[in-house]
């Protein structure tokens, strides 16, 4: 088989990052429709996150944020987006490249998307190990604040 030099791989990647782009200006221009909310799965420690030191001890790898009642100012960007959320009753601003991406899941419609992202060279190993996803057909709490939540509860098995 020939070798891929147009990269193929990266250009389908590129372009299903564009679904995330056009979802949240969707949410920013209009609020989010009907049942619709977003979870958002994306490396912490990837080239472009903004993150407050707190949360990065908190997540150092990776974190799922929830858009769906309690979010503010989302801006949306060619390459990335922000928005603010409360962790713990606290007001905290995320800015997040498209390429920092690891999953997208509207659970209204089960749409989702996964990407693959590169683990940045040097990037420490995790500091405790994941929490255990709900049981299937079991759904994450929400509390007021946002929450972070496993994907797996969602993916079809």
């Amino acid at each position: 088989m020939a070798e891929d030099l147009m990269r193929y791989d990266l250009m389908a990647q590129e372009a299903l990052r564009g679904v995330i782009r056009r979802a949240l200006e969707v949410a920013q221009k209009k609020g989010l429709p009907g049942e619709h909310h977003f979870y958002i799965s994306f490396r912490t420690d990837a080239p472009g996150v903004e993150i407050s030191e707190k949360l990065r001890k908190q997540y150092p790898e990776e974190i799922t944020i929830v858009l769906q009642h309690q979010f503010w100012n989302l801006e949306v960007r060619e390459d990335g987006f922000s928005v603010d959320l409360t962790f713990n009753k606290i007001p905290e601003t995320l800015v997040v490249p498209y390429s920092a991406v690891q999953a997208f899941f509207d659970p209204s419609v089960q749409f989702g998307l996964q990407f693959e992202v590169a683990k940045p060279e040097g990037a420490p190993a995790p500091a405790e190990a994941p929490k255990p996803a709900p049981e299937k057909g079991e759904q994450p709490s929400l509390p007021g604040d946002s929450a972070v939540v496993s994907l797996d509860a969602f993916r079809k098995k």
